[in-house]
């Protein structure tokens, strides 16, 4: 049995989305105007159908987040928004609020987004359970974990591959509202998880001093995609909601090849979507924006996550500093830098410091400033000008292949079109008799006019003129035909490609979790019935509704800092102990250190 494989990218916007499917996106996730986990990447309705229906061409699909938290002041208006989107032809709502399970839904399919914590494989059972089409996998799973979930449930599995890494449990995580009231489940974070902190121990001696402590590397699956598909990953997510064109547009090409040759590798697998795409341009992670890149928990705990020393965009590595003069200094590179590249190093006060590239000849470099530099510094390119104009400019294009017949009677002619989805479509036009001179040109020309596809989203890949010809078609008539039938095909792809209705179980297996408190995130009373009905008793509303937060789990992560340090009992062999709890703090905040060993992870608590 064909096991297909879905890469899913990222829409901030229309263009974004456009742009994904054209370099080779299976689906896109984007933003509708409310409820979304990245306020900041709201749509309208009108912009989402017509993602929708430019998706549909080419059977990839549309998934829409309608995943924060929802308070009672929301739910009809989070109802009827959902019942639009299914009226839109939408493909699936991604939810974290257990309160739409609650609505009057229509029959669009629901998939658990990773904001549900995805973690347990009972979690994940429950979810099947309920007829919910799919589970966004949490980050912090490793391959093996992924083995057993996918073994023991029938549920698509979907899983991030790249990009921005939340260093908490997605959907487990209160700093950004402790400290600035903006809620991360509902799409405000302030992320001051990118913020300085030093640790220190309870005799307020530095563990780590002050740097970025929480700040993660982003993630890169690249290394991993072939065993991820072997494990049962069905959808390959791509983050980043909040990115330009240019980085939907490099990433999303990226993992388009990379996908491609696990399914040429293994007959099992097939492509999610129809049509090739062709882009003019080498895909390559490393030139867009990033942190410094990470396979995070994939191979279960490894070293180097983090990304202490600075939260930004360092990009790719270029060399070492080797001469430096009044005006300008050499690098010992073997990459090709040009004018208006941007360039930053790390300064002696350990900040990251840029500079922009005035002229450039060869390895020699001579900045808009210059800045103070030694012998040996490290040189990164975190904009690559060369590259960014050639992905503004490239022309990328997919196209579905057709095959074409055409024929021709006395009073007619008939152009007959199927594409690689086996979609057929007949269509044809009088014409007045007028004997053919030349028969032979004349199938010639039938086959040049029928084979321009021009803008359309087709390529004829074999096309069959059927004889007699007896009687003449004027180029016009031709083209006129082959613009008619082509767009027939879209608007029956369109059709065709409409998602099936989705129904929902209605058993109420009991959930998971007999007791949940504030972590449980249930901010409405319909969230409260629903957990009442798989008989879970609410013992305390979400945090944002709590009065007190003091002495709180604001955060649970795999990061440990422990680990990070060189102390941790269970991995490392420690040649200095500290006294316990420990704390990290900036001037602004202080929060206390859980080390829960057992579980390997670990919680950050407020202290006030």
């Amino acid at each position: 049995m064909s096991v297909e494989l879905e890469l899913l990218a990222p829409a901030k916007n229309l263009e974004c989305g456009k742009a994904a499917i054209d370099c080779g996106a299976d689906a896109v996730y984007i933003g509708s105007q409310e409820f979304g986990a990245r306020s900041a990447a709201g749509n309208s309705l009108d912009d989402i159908k017509e993602l929708t229906e430019y998706a549909h061409i080419y059977r990839s699909k549309v998934f829409v987040t309608i995943n924060t938290i929802l308070y009672d002041s929301d739910i009809e208006r989070a109802e009827a928004l959902i019942h639009e989107l299914y009226n839109i032809g939408v493909d699936a709502i991604i939810i974290q609020d257990m309160a739409i399970m609650e609505m009057k839904l229509p029959p669009v399919a629901i998939h658990a987004s990773t904001q549900t914590h995805n973690t347990d494989i009972n979690k994940i059972k429950f979810f099947d359970q309920k007829g919910l089409q799919r589970a966004v996998l949490a980050r912090e799973l490793s391959i093996d974990n992924i083995k057993e979930i996918s073994a023991n449930t029938d549920i698509e599995l979907e899983y991030f591959i790249h990009g921005a890494l939340c260093v908490s449990y997605s959907g487990q995580c209160y700093m950004s509202h402790h400290i600035g009231k903006r809620s991360a489940n509902r799409g405000e974070c302030g992320q001051p998880c990118r913020l300085k902190y030093s640790m220190t121990d309870s005799n307020d001696e530095t563990v780590i001093p002050e740097s970025h402590l929480l700040s993660l590397k982003d993630l890169n699956n690249t290394k991993n995609i072939e065993e991820l598909a072997l494990a049962g990953i069905k959808s390959f997510k791509i983050e980043g909601r909040l990115k330009d064109i240019s980085y939907v547009k490099n990433v999303t090409s990226w993992y388009r090849k990379q996908l491609d040759l696990v399914i040429a590798k293994h007959p099992k697998f097939i492509k999610a979507s129809s049509g090739v795409s062709a882009v003019g341009f080498e895909p390559d992670p490393e030139k867009s924006f990033n942190r410094g890149f990470t396979d995070y928990f994939a191979n279960n705990r490894t070293k180097h996550i983090a990304s202490p020393k600075t939260p930004k965009s360092k990009g790719e590595y270029i060399g070492k500093v080797t001469t430096v003069k009044k005006d300008h200094f050499i690098i010992d590179t073997d990459k090709n830098l040009a004018n208006g590249d941007g360039l930053c190093f790390f300064n002696k006060k350990g900040e990251l410091e840029g500079i922009k590239v005035n002229r450039s000849n060869k390895s020699k470099i001579y900045p808009n400033r210059q800045p103070q530099l030694r012998v040996g510094t490290e040189i990164y390119r975190n904009f690559n000008h060369e590259f960014d104009k050639t992905l503004k400019n490239a022309t990328t294009v997919r196209k579905i292949d057709v095959k074409l017949a055409v024929s021709v009677s006395q009073n007619s002619i008939t152009a007959t079109v199927a594409d690689e989805d086996n979609t057929l479509i007949s269509h044809s036009k009088e014409i007045s008799y007028n004997a053919v001179n030349n028969p032979e040109r004349l199938k010639n020309q039938l086959e040049t006019q029928f084979s321009k596809t021009g803008g359309t989203p087709y390529n004829v890949s074999d096309i069959i003129v059927e004889e007699p010809l007896n009687t003449f078609v004027t180029a016009s008539v031709m083209n006129q035909l082959r613009r008619e039938i082509l767009e027939s095909l879209t608007i029956r792809r369109i059709k065709n490609n409409r998602p099936d209705d989705y129904k929902l179980s209605e058993l109420k297996p009991d959930y998971p979790e007999k007791m949940l408190m504030f972590n449980g995130n249930v901010t409405n009373s319909m969230a409260e019935q629903f957990y009442n009905n798989h008989n879970t008793a609410i013992a305390e509303r979400g945090f944002e509704l709590l009065k007190n937060s003091d002495n709180k789990v604001v955060m649970t992560t795999k990061h440990c800092l422990k680990f990070m340090a060189n102390i941790c009992p269970k991995y490392q062999k420690p040649n200095k102990v500290y006294k316990e709890p420990m704390y990290i703090s900036n001037n602004k905040e202080r929060f206390r250190l859980q080390f829960n060993c057992k579980e390997c992870n670990m919680q950050i608590i407020t202290t006030k």
